[in-house]
């Protein structure tokens, strides 16, 4: 963890990502208060792949837009 000023900040503001990714956490401080914290970014959670759950699902012979107009003509 390293504490910034606004000043230290700007003049820094080229190296910031070399800067979070050796400290690991960066607290920036004006008149010696606390305004931001500055972390490294995690990354994304891979996303599920639905591949055998669509294998288990049908092919509807009815086309979308007749089933809505079936749904809304029943209404």
């Amino acid at each position: 963890m390293r504490n910034l000023n606004i000043r230290e900040m700007r003049e820094l503001l080229g190296k910031l990502d070399s800067l979070v990714e050796q400290e690991q956490e960066l607290i920036i401080t004006r008149n010696k208060q606390a305004i931001a914290r500055i972390l490294p970014a995690t990354p994304a959670k891979p996303r599920p792949s639905h591949v055998a759950l669509r294998a288990k699902q049908q092919i509807s012979s009815t086309a979308a837009d007749e089933l809505i107009r079936q749904d809304r003509d029943e209404r």
